[in-house]
């Protein structure tokens, strides 16, 4: 199934009296997620009485938000790391994208049934699509968990010709590679992670999809021979805080043109905003906000 946005979009705030709409997100560590700022950056923008909580929520406590969000009237709610997958179990229906995929960032409430959406590989695609086109690409996803899983799928569908999926857990790994190649027109291929590996020959695209670099790591790498980089290749990364990583700024040095996480983080926001509310929102408003935060 696909998720549609209210048929009436949220109406402005003058109108819904002092009863604002709620969302927000779901994760731990929370406090460096800039999301918050982007969509209510939007949210205002487009005169809409709507929040966004950004709530650090441990993996045990969970249930218990998901339910408090029920209660408390959300519309909808983010997850991030690590409730990816853990969500799942805690919805009633899933999309067809978060179904193949394994892993939900974005539940709609419709009614009273909580749905799951992934909208991850669909903001990073249309952000990689301002750089490379992926169609035809070898493309190495680096990670297998919620985030890589959704590249690695979403990439193979935007085209991509070979999905190479590098996990520090081999069954994992082979388990996304297998995905791909069983449900998508793709090739799909594990490759085993001993030592620091070297990016294979022939790859067009390299997406860093873990949480490493993230704040406060900022100077934490993954452990890719970044000296087998070609200068053709293009480098992205998921982690949008800070944007420029340090594999960003290793690949920068090595010719290589880079992708930073903030597209990925915009888009995918913009989609989560007009499920929730009917309003396709305004992403250089987005963006600006994210580039205001970190310069």
């Amino acid at each position: 199934m696909s998720v549609e946005p209210p048929r009436t979009p949220a109406p402005p705030a003058d109108e819904r009296g002092f009863l604002s709409l709620l969302t927000g997100s779901f994760a731990t560590p929370a406090a460096e997620n800039p999301t918050v700022a982007m969509v209510e950056a939007a949210y205002a923008h487009h005169g809409l009485d709507a929040r966004y909580l950004n709530c650090d929520v441990a993996p045990g406590s969970l249930a218990d938000a998901v339910r408090g969000a029920v209660a408390m009237g959300w519309v909808g709610f983010n997850c991030s790391l690590p409730h990816k997958q853990a969500v799942i179990g805690l919805l009633d229906e899933l999309t067809d994208a978060a179904r193949l995929i394994g892993a939900v960032n974005c539940v709609v409430r419709d009614g009273d049934r909580l749905v799951g959406e992934n909208t991850d590989g669909k903001g990073f695609v249309e952000s990689l699509r301002t750089v490379v086109d992926p169609a035809g690409a070898s493309v190495l996803v680096v990670g297998a968990g919620g985030a890589g899983r959704a590249v690695a799928v979403e990439t193979a569908l935007a085209g991509a010709a070979r999905v190479t999926v590098l996990n520090r857990s081999g069954e994992r790994g082979r388990e996304v590679a297998a995905l791909v190649d069983g449900s998508t027109p793709a090739e799909g291929v594990s490759l085993p992670w001993e030592g620091r590996v070297a990016v294979p020959a022939g790859t067009d695209i390299v997406v860093q999809a873990t949480s490493v670099g993230l704040f406060p790591g900022t100077e934490d790498v993954v452990d890719l021979d970044l000296d087998s980089l070609d200068a053709s290749v293009v480098v992205a990364d998921v982690v949008p805080n800070p944007p420029r990583t340090r594999l960003l700024r290793e690949a920068e040095q090595r010719g290589c043109r880079t992708l930073d996480g903030l597209g990925m983080l915009v888009e995918q926001g913009a989609v989560a905003i007009r499920l929730w509310t009917g309003v396709d929102p305004d992403r250089a408003v987005m963006r600006q906000a994210l580039t205001d935060i970190f310069g």
